[in-house]
């Protein structure tokens, strides 16, 4: 009987397991997958949210203030001022429908981007093995698994070979766990249940295959992350802009508050006083903040895709353009990624075609993770793979540093062994000379040493190999791998690519310093990069860091170019030891284990032809690993953070010189300085060309540095400039009153026009640091500017005008509202350019 939750699986036999999911070793058939797939649901522990559009648009309006101000506007139509009231709900379902189109478009397109980065996994359909979304897997599926796979499910093991599981995640144990099929107990703990593997882990080295079990929020990860309700820390650029929204929001209200309590207090009406205090809260909170950023980010997104880069976490696109140090391997990063033999020597460093043989014999027979060296040997040498049959494997993994084969025809049976020079001399007792004499280790390893040495300086990456004969036929273990026989060396060469020399000078330029982490020798990095034009090159060895203190790693991982023989854990270390000193840290990697480095970096980098573990825990994926992308991806990064900012910059010093307006006019005039609609109408056209900045040009100068949130240089920024705009409201408001003697509604027509007018050609002017005209706006930014502009001065002159409170102003008026526009926009160059020179840092 199929159990839709097998409980205590790990006590099943295999045929039980296959019994209780309905399958057996071919694996599922589509139909049955299918099947499947509805009673469990996609396999994942993200809440999948299919909003619809009609819930996106009813979400436009859940903001309290505006449901407040829908409710005074109901209210006022029962009262008998119904065209007011149509004119209000007109103003909020234009506004509503224009944040509904932005944010259906920026949904739309993180939807597309992220089916482009999938995690996928290799399963058993019909009998054939084939590749589908991790999301598609269900219980009953036959996985098959190997070194740097993610497990995308709980699973009992059907067979494996030397597996070894991380399970860190959610065990907290940092040792790899060996893994074997067996039956177990149903009271096994978490921890011992070694015939299973678990969703949130990943394989280290070995492979296997296993039967899926359970899925989705059944698995003992997703218990764990329901219990903990698990979220994704907050940015860094996140939480700044929620702190400061809430800031301005809070003094906003507060305002308001004061505002309606004046109004009332002068005896105004008291209906018209608390719709004009709601409709005055609709303007000036900032409320199109979360709607403009997301546009900014998935507009960034999108030009990155276009630049062959996947943002899969959009808050990441800030800490793209904001970091300064990139940490990176060398291997097809700074080098072509094209592996090459270069030579097979002997124990004397000589030529040997044996040798050359041998690395290939391992190299065609090993069934383990597919890696460039393995693939250089195969292509170098041309022999018979039916020579030798595949007995045994011992696969690589990170411990060891080696990899084993055992090998057996009519005439012999012999264990190959390669991996790091000095994993294979530990296991080696002797060494074969050219002329087939064998002599003891301990005779020839200096020799060796000093041939791996002379290699390694030339820039040669030098991989020992070593054989060992096996005379019972049974099955080699890794525990056999002592007593072995030294037989020689293979050389290989990674040459830089061409264009490598001028992408560092490029990053440098960009304020971006480049760090090295390999785990290959000393004299092999360091050769590389002074090949690559950094002359002198400051190197630490991972022996030199695991000797030192954490504040010592820290000054001395700033002054590093190089860290070389760098053990997987120790990256981490590196990381966290440079984001310790102040510095936003990118980290670039696409192994087994560099999944730590990579959530612990500011900005984690992989390339889509990574391990699965590598892509899930990055927040950007290259589509090609190259650092030439790379600096495209940076730029473009900058370019959204700058736009974002331009927002925040215009939006807050505007929101902050209409608090103080407002307040001003309210205690001194006796009417409404405007009316609740008017208000609303001048928000709904100010934000028009602040929905265009995403697509704005941005200056050279602000993509050539990396850029910092800084919360303190955007209260500065707010409170001088916001200043400044009420001072020339206040200069409308004496020409309006003292010389041009304007009653109620032509005092509310021309400040309605001057207000619209000088916010929508600030923005050209706050968009840049240079003169704003020496630095051109985007099209669509002048055109909405432009057009908004011809809406403001034709208004008053349709019979729309009526219907707001809006009367034709005299030319004369016009003449004086141009020239305190053009004064405030004199005024805002020089107080921009002293601003700047006075306040902006080196990360602003």
């Amino acid at each position: 009987m199929q159990e839709s939750n097998p409980s205590s699986f790990w006590q099943y036999s295999l045929p039980e397991a296959f019994a209780s999911t309905g399958s057996n070793e071919k694996g599922l058939t589509g139909a049955a997958a299918a099947e499947k797939k509805l009673q469990f649901g996609p396999n994942t522990l993200k809440e999948r949210i299919n909003t619809t559009g009609l819930l996106l648009f009813l979400r436009q309006f859940k903001t309290p203030v505006t449901l407040l101000l829908i409710g005074a506007a109901i209210l006022s139509m029962m009262l008998g001022d119904a065209i007011d009231s149509y004119i209000i709900f007109t103003i909020i379902l234009v506004s509503s429908l224009l944040g509904f189109w932005q944010e259906k478009g920026a949904a739309d397109a993180v939807s597309q981007l992220s089916k482009m980065i999938q995690v996928k996994c290799t399963v058993l359909r019909n009998g054939q093995a084939i590749e589908i979304p991790a999301e598609e897997i269900v219980p009953g599926d036959v996985v098959l698994l190997s070194a740097g796979a993610l497990i995308p499910a709980d699973c009992l093991l059907i067979n494996s070979k030397e597996l070894f599981a991380d399970e860190a995640a959610f065990t907290g144990e940092t040792y790899p766990v060996e893994k074997n099929a067996a039956v177990l107990p149903a009271d096994t703990a978490l921890n011992k249940r070694t015939n299973s593997v678990f969703m949130g882990s990943h394989v280290i080295s070995g492979k296997a295959t296993a039967l899926v079990m359970r899925t989705g929020h059944q698995t003992e990860f997703g218990k764990i992350s329901a219990s903990l309700h698990a979220k994704t820390p907050e940015t860094e650029f996140e939480r700044g802009i929620a702190q400061f929204g809430y800031l301005l929001m809070r003094i906003t209200l507060f305002l308001v508050f004061m505002i309606f309590a004046i109004n009332v207090y002068l005896h105004k009406p008291v209906l018209n006083s608390f719709l004009f205090s709601l409709a005055l809260a609709v303007g000036l909170t900032p409320q199109l903040l979360p709607v403009i950023i997301s546009v900014n980010l998935a507009t960034g997104a999108k030009r990155m895709a276009r630049k062959k880069v996947i943002v899969k976490k959009l808050s990441s696109i800030p800490n793209f353009g904001s970091m300064n140090i990139l940490c990176s391997d060398k291997t097809g990063t700074l080098t072509e990624g094209k592996v090459t033999v270069k030579e097979a020597l002997d124990c004397n460093g000589n030529h040997s075609e044996n040798i050359l043989k041998y690395g290939w014999l391992n190299a065609v027979h090993q069934q383990g993770f597919s890696n460039p060296i393995d693939e250089a040997l195969c292509s170098m040498y041309n022999g018979d793979k039916n020579e030798y049959n595949l007995q045994s494997e011992v696969p690589y993994d990170f411990i060891r540093k080696r990899l084993s084969v055992q090998l057996y025809n009519k005439a012999e049976n012999i264990v190959i062994t390669k991996g790091a020079l000095h994993a294979v001399l530990d296991i080696c007792t002797a060494a074969i000379l050219a002329d087939g004499s064998i002599v003891s280790i301990a005779e020839k390893k200096q020799g060796i040493l000093d041939v791996f040495e002379k290699n390694c300086a030339q820039g040669y990456r030098v991989l020992g190999l070593a054989i060992k004969k096996i005379t019972d036929g049974k099955d080699f273990s890794k525990e056999q791998e002592t007593g072995m026989c030294f037989a020689g060396f293979i050389a290989l060469f990674d040459p830089p690519k061409k264009e490598i020399f001028d992408t560092i000078r490029e990053l440098k330029q960009m304020g971006v310093s480049l760090k090295v982490i390999t785990g290959d020798s000393a004299p092999v990095a360091l050769n590389l990069l002074q090949q690559i034009g950094i002359e002198q090159p400051v190197l630490l060895t991972g022996d030199a860091m695991r000797k030192m203190s954490a504040d010592a790693l820290t000054n001395q991982a700033l002054l590093t170019d190089v860290f070389a023989e760098i053990e997987p854990n120790q990256k981490e270390r590196i990381i966290l030891s440079l984001k310790k000193a102040g510095h936003v840290v990118g980290f670039m990697g696409d192994g087994i284990n560099d999944a730590a480095a990579l959530h612990v970096a500011d900005v984690g980098i992989s390339v889509d032809t990574a391990v699965d573990v590598a892509k899930e825990a990055a927040d950007i994926i290259l589509l090609e690993r190259d650092l030439n992308v790379l600096t495209k991806g940076i730029k473009e990064g900058r370019f959204t953070f700058a736009n974002t900012m331009k927002y925040v910059f215009m939006a807050t010093s505007a929101n902050f010189g209409n608090m103080f307006s407002m307040a001003g006019a309210s205690v001194f005039l006796s009417f409404l300085p405007l009316l609740p609609k008017q208000i609303l109408l001048t928000n709904l056209l100010t934000d028009l060309p602040e929905m265009t900045i995403a697509t704005d040009r941005v200056d050279a100068s602000a993509i050539m540095k990396p850029r910092r949130w800084d919360i303190g240089f955007i209260k500065k920024f707010m409170i001088v400039f916001g200043l400044l705009s009420s001072i020339f409201d206040y200069c409308t408001f004496g020409v309006l009153l003292l010389l041009l003697k304007a009653d109620e509604k032509t005092f509310q027509t021309g400040w309605f026009t001057e207000s619209v007018i000088s916010a929508s050609l600030i923005v050209l002017v706050m968009r840049t640091r240079h003169p704003f005209f020496k630095s051109m706006p985007g099209k669509p930014l002048l055109i909405t500017t432009i057009c908004t502009i011809v809406t403001v001065l034709i208004l008053p002159y349709t019979k729309l005008a009526a219907l707001m409170g809006f009367t034709p102003l005299p030319l004369y008026c016009y003449v004086w509202i141009g020239g305190i526009v053009l004064l405030y926009i004199a005024s805002a160059e020089l107080t921009k350019k002293w601003f700047y020179s006075k306040y902006a840092s080196k990360d602003q």
